[in-house]
């Protein structure tokens, strides 16, 4: 590279980012215009049920993603143990040498391990790792340096304006700061009902973890809701915790405006036409958005909300938008469990979970109207034809529909062949029918990826052309990579420019030889063709120039961006001074009610949590204890939590908290952990939903100034064992009793199923006047509770308890545990209390509590997620 060749950092540009289960949809993102695709390897990634790629296909797949000008990213998005932080390490090394350009990381103690020994890769922040507030955004990228940050899917337009532009942009608020990490948010595919990061369900349920990648998909199956110890009739409506898939075409406009830089597809566990197709529309939408930035509607952030008085807008018959729009066709064909568009207007309980079936249906078809022997007879609302595929449907029992492919078609009548499971007498009518399948567009899709391996790339190349006769053609060449990184070279002609005889070199004849550019990144943008009338040069020599320019022009792919990166994060353990064999055990119970409280105090506890729905009667729970203190008693501590997410504007929740003036705050969230930094006076106890899995992450928490950490509750007994011997002890504290927290959700089951009101607006608080569990399809009962942002937590109804691993886990030094209740009384929390209290004294094993407790409590208890 001369001095005439350059790496220019502009702007952020925007990225489309499909993704690529498998070699064929990488090829079907790379034909319909993704600027990136991300993709897993057989570990260490949040779909291990995709096919996923070998590290062996890695030197293959980015010599194709990047001679197409796409990127390449790898999800390693999963909590990584303490005995796999060699591994990881290894694999790191891999990409890095591959030339992959980022990992998508949920794990802080992945990102410091990266930073150490894969340094060029680039680092985004998965969204598990459940950035959900500027605040907590700002902490980890001011201590990590993150290249882009996945926001959370529960995020509105209008919370997402708070994050800020990640670079000033055309019609964005001026002021924005440059260098902020740049923002990637899901535009489409599958919802999670939990925060991401934040559900145990699958892990409680059967040590299948999320947050390994094990999701068993507890939310896509039925449940009842009971209200009061009876059970409500919800009719049709029983899949209480599946919401509709994300669409969120019509508001990438707006998305641009706001500065979201990056717009992700879900999807590693489809096919590639769902690729092809999904990504195809959205490639079109971004396009048609950055031609022209007058399109980007405002008034889905700016417009306030329509006042929950206001009469609604008349519903849009089933089946119109798909039979009037074919993307939105395509779209719901590609893979639909009704499209919507999620958070990105707000809360709205009414229309995020219709709750009539949790899985694939495609385009809504029409009503059945009567039927004959041989046939089936529908009002149609789409088109059909012989060949489609079609179910219909059954919300008694979604896994026994009836469905098939139809034969041939008189009118409306539906024929299908004797092999299809369609039983026409079996069929009322009313009955819904949906199109699942449609072979002439999936043929239509399969072909446009097929020469995918010849087509020009993605990078857009700008020429310039200047010379005259008796002078060497100039020929300067801009590419503009992906990652934002620009590449600028010049290159001269061998031979001069001669007099023309014939044939002169026009616009026309340069632009026809130098947009040649198959098989390498680059397409033809524009010429720019400045060369005097009258010259000629061999196209042989504009071949030349062709090649050279493509050999000379940067390998800007995996280049570090333009943002500093941070090195505060100490790879030193902080210095610890506690000698853990000389630390008694203590027992620390959450609680969240005052009769519990009061309960735990007059057990002797010394230091309690207080975890209540209604925040402001921390307060309340502060003066109990100084009171109990005060009568005599033994004095306690007391920490109030916060909640489990904090989003942009919930500052408010801390300074309520601190005007408790507790003796401490557990911390739930990122921004929770910023906030309090500046608290020297309150303790400061991590919690579980910090995901500490390894000791990289521990320290980098407990360097951030947290006192104390939570173990996670992914780990089993051998890898919590494996993480105390690996890091101080005296960092850390278990939980040996509790009701494993499960399902996590922005969605409220009160307000979609309990009111009509669409947020807590209007739905008039079913969640302070009445008890409500959900039942599951073996019979168990799991309690529901909101928090004072209105957020759901579904607990698992039977307790789990680790007394029997007591001895093996005091053995490495840990002296701090605690003990969990939920809905106990006043003499349940006694007896709880008191069990592990004679635990921890050496007065009872733990084979023998645990016995106890699983013969006295009404569903027993288990032992959950430690034996996995």
């Amino acid at each position: 590279m001369d001095d005439s060749d350059s790496l220019v950092a502009p702007a952020g540009p925007l990225e489309l980012l499909a993704p690529a289960g498998n070699w064929e949809c990488a090829r079907a993102a790379v034909a319909h215009g993704a600027d990136a695709i991300y993709f897993g390897l057989q570990r260490f990634n949040a779909r291990l049920r995709a096919d996923n790629f070998t590290e062996s296909d890695l030197p293959e797949l980015m010599v194709f993603l990047h001679r197409h000008g796409v990127r390449g990213f790898v999800a390693m998005n999963t909590l990584v143990f303490t005995g796999e932080l060699e591994a990881a390490a290894d694999q790191l090394r891999v990409l890095e040498a591959a030339g992959v350009d980022a990992i998508i990381v949920q794990d802080i103690g992945l990102v410091r391990l990266a930073r150490r020994v894969a340094p060029r890769l680039e680092i985004h922040a998965s969204t598990q790792m459940t950035l959900t507030s500027p605040e907590g955004l700002r902490f980890v990228d001011e201590a990590l340096g993150l290249d882009r940050a996945v926001l959370a899917r529960e995020l509105s337009l209008r919370e997402l304006k708070k994050f800020g532009a990640a670079a000033p942009v055309a019609g964005g608020d001026p002021g924005t700061d440059a260098r902020a990490v740049p923002l990637e948010v899901f535009v489409h595919g599958a919802l999670c009902v939990a925060y991401s990061g934040q559900c145990l369900t699958s892990e409680a349920l059967g040590q299948r973890s999320a947050n390994r990648g094990e999701c068993a998909q507890a939310c896509r199956m039925p449940y009842q809701l009971v209200v009061d110890g009876e059970t409500r009739d919800l009719g049709d409506r029983r899949y209480l915790l599946s919401p509709q898939d994300l669409a969120a075409l019509a508001e990438i406009p707006d998305l641009i405006r706001l500065g979201v830089r990056s717009f992700k597809i879900e999807g590693r566990l489809k096919t590639p036409e769902y690729v092809a197709a999904v990504t195809r529309a959205y490639r079109a939408a971004i396009d048609r958005a950055s031609a022209d930035p007058s399109t980007a509607a405002t008034e889905a952030v700016a417009a306030p909300v329509a006042s929950p008085a206001a009469p609604a807008a008349p519903a849009r018959p089933p089946g119109a938008r798909a039979a009037a729009d074919p993307t939105w066709y395509e779209l719901e064909m590609a893979f639909s469990r009704g499209l919507s568009s999620g958070w990105m207007h707000g809360v709205n309980h009414q229309e995020l979970v219709h709750a009539r079936y949790g899985k694939k249906r495609g385009a809504f078809l029409g009503t059945v109207v009567r039927t004959g022997p041989d046939h089936v007879e529908v009002a149609l609302a789409g088109p059909v034809a012989a060949g489609d595929g079609v179910v219909f449907e059954n919300p008694a029992d979604t896994d026994r529909e009836m469905g098939g492919r139809v034969l041939r078609l008189e009118g409306a009548r539906l024929f299908f062949d004797r092999r299809a499971r369609v039983d026409p007498a079996r069929l009322a009518p009313g009955t819904r029918v949906f199109k699942t399948d449609d072979p002439r567009l999936n043929a239509e899709l399969r072909s446009t990826w097929a020469g995918v391996g010849s087509a020009p790339g993605r990078v857009p190349l700008h020429l310039r052309l200047t010379g005259s006769v008796d002078h060497p053609l100039c020929l300067e060449a801009t590419a503009d990579f992906p990652n934002g990184v620009r590449g600028r070279v010049t290159v001269r002609s061998v031979l001069p420019l001669a007099a023309a005889r014939t044939r002169p070199l026009t616009a026309a004849v340069a632009g026809d030889q130098l947009s040649r550019l198959g098989g390498t990144p680059y397409h033809l943008a524009g010429v720019c063709f400045e060369v005097g009338e009258g010259a000629m040069l061999p196209l042989s020599e504009l071949n030349r120039l062709r090649r050279e320019v493509v050999d000379r022009l940067p390998p800007a792919w995996g280049a570090p961006g333009p943002r500093e990166r941070s090195e505060a994060a100490d790879e030193a353990w902080p210095p610890d001074t506690l000698d853990p064999s000389s630390v008694s055990p203590s027992l620390t119970v959450l609680c969240r009610s005052l009769e519990q409280l009061e309960a735990a105090l007059a057990c002797g506890v010394e230091t309690v949590y207080a975890d209540f729905e209604d925040i402001r009667r921390g307060r309340e729970a502060v003066a109990v204890v100084r009171a109990a203190g005060a009568r005599g008693g033994r004095p306690a501590s007391i920490l109030l939590a916060t909640p489990r997410i904090q989003k942009a504007g919930e500052e408010g929740y801390f300074k309520l908290i601190e005007r408790a003036e507790p003796d401490g705050v557990l911390i739930r969230n990122l921004g929770a952990i910023r906030y309090f930094a500046d608290r020297p006076h309150l303790a400061r106890i991590g919690d579980f939903s910090l995901n500490v899995a390894n000791p990289l992450a521990a320290a980098f928490f407990i360097t951030h100034g947290l006192q104390r950490l939570t173990v996670s509750y992914d780990l089993n007994i051998k890898q919590v064992l494996d993480l105390l011997r690996a890091a101080p002890p005296p960092w850390f504290e278990l939980t040996l009793h509790q009701h494993m927290p499960m399902f996590h959700m922005e969605h409220c089951v009160f307000a979609a199923f309990m009111s009509q009101g669409r947020d807590y607006t209007d739905c008039g608080r079913p969640c302070e006047k009445h008890r409500v569990e959900l039942r599951d399809r073996v019979g168990q009962l799991h309690p529901l509770l909101a928090d004072v942002g209105c957020r759901n937590t579904l607990f698992r109804g039977q307790a789990q308890t680790g007394a029997r691993f007591y001895r093996d886990l005091r053995a490495t030094g840990l002296s701090r545990f605690r003990v969990e209740l939920l809905r106990e009384s006043a003499a349940e929390t006694a007896a709880i209390v008191t069990a592990y209290q004679r635990l921890l004294a050496g007065e009872e094993d733990g084979g023998t509590l645990w016995r106890s407790l699983h013969a006295t409590s009404q569903l027993g208890v288990t032992e959950g997620t430690l034996t996995g």
